[in-house]
């Protein structure tokens, strides 16, 4: 069905009819332990949540992406809070001023929304893409192999965002127990811990999703930009410009003279977004069930937290072991650990 066509009423029709679909579909998925939820469900070979699997089947049925599209994707807590700031401010630097920009009042997730979530609402999703025509910014977990055809045959442009395994592990524990439903028995970090290692988190495996994605970027280095959350962070102004060219939105001298690209990074920076009223009280509702304070999407935002909450050393051993075996033959490897297996893109 084509989401412009579709009525409310119909789509409420549809809406019904798929998920009776998707209670049947269930049962006949290979399910584990769930992070927020009582499980988590093996969907085309990655685990989700059974709203997520709704999310990602609408999407897949309903998204038309237009070639002057660009989507934001991560793995969850890669990230994507600081990423969709700056990729937001990147892009809209000529319509706002920092002064008055819609980042002091409105949180990120605001600005750029989750495709599989508003994608299931006809009425927010057409208001959104009139509200940022020519270019509708989107972000999205779902994984290289499941994204809706029209992504890839529309040649809009994809920004993948890769963190370092032990702080996705740690930063996922910390952020999914404070949402962990109450009934629910407790979740130590050993049993997420277990869970990481045999690929069953959310939209995991892990090493899959970053597989897809990086290998995508290899491919079409002109239409999948590949970038870590690490470089980021060492050097945002180098990586920023990186991004703006990709994008189509270079930085212009002039920018660059009137220090643009350092006001973009002060605005989105972790301090600066975790100081602002609108991140601190405001809630996301990204579905009627499912709703997450603001203030739970920044936490510290540092490169090697990890080291506080892996104990004993060898959890982070073991990890690592994982990641080399799964990440072999890629430069990943190398930006991991300091050594590098050649990968031939076709091979």
């Amino acid at each position: 069905m084509s989401l412009s066509r579709c009525s409310q009423h119909e789509l409420d029709d549809e809406y019904k009819k798929a998920d009776k679909n998707d209670s049947d579909m269930l049962t006949t998925l290979n399910k584990e332990k769930g992070w927020i939820t009582e499980h988590l469900y093996q969907y085309q070979s990655f685990w989700f949540t059974p709203a997520a699997i709704r999310g990602v089947k609408r999407a897949q049925q309903c998204f038309k992406a237009q070639p002057t599209d660009a989507i934001l994707v991560t793995f969850p807590k890669s990230g994507t809070t600081w990423f969709k700031a700056l990729i937001f401010s990147l892009m809209n630097r000529d319509r706002f001023n920092f002064s008055s920009h819609p980042l002091l009042t409105k949180g990120p997730h605001d600005c750029i929304p989750f495709l599989e979530a508003i994608i299931q609402d006809e009425t927010s999703y057409q208001d959104y893409r009139i509200s940022c025509s020519p270019c509708c910014l989107l972000a999205t977990h779902i994984p290289y192999s499941l994204l809706p055809a029209s992504v890839m045959s529309s040649g809009c442009k994809i920004v993948y965002v890769f963190r370092e395994p032990k702080d996705v592990l740690v930063s996922n524990w910390l952020f999914m127990t404070k949402l962990r439903f109450k009934e629910l028995p407790s979740f130590p970090i050993k049993d997420a811990f277990d869970l990481f290692c045999k690929g069953v988190s959310h939209y995991g495996p892990f090493w899959d999703q970053v597989l897809g994605y990086w290998k995508a970027s290899m491919e079409n280095p002109d239409k999948v930009l590949f970038l870590t959350y690490e470089d980021m962070k060492k050097d945002p102004i180098i990586c920023l410009t990186k991004l703006a060219k990709f994008l189509d939105k270079p930085f212009s001298l002039e920018e660059e003279r009137e220090g643009v690209v350092q006001e973009i990074v002060r605005l989105c920076s972790f301090e600066n977004l975790s100081s602002l009223e609108v991140n601190q009280t405001g809630v996301q509702h990204f579905s009627p069930q499912f709703a997450v304070a603001n203030r739970h999407f920044l936490r510290k935002g540092q490169v090697g937290d990890w080291k506080s909450h892996l104990t004993p050393p060898e959890m982070a051993e073991q990890l690592d072991e994982i990641t080399r075996q799964k990440l072999a033959r890629t430069s990943l490897i190398e930006t991991l650990f300091g050594d590098r297996i050649p990968y031939t893109a076709k091979a």
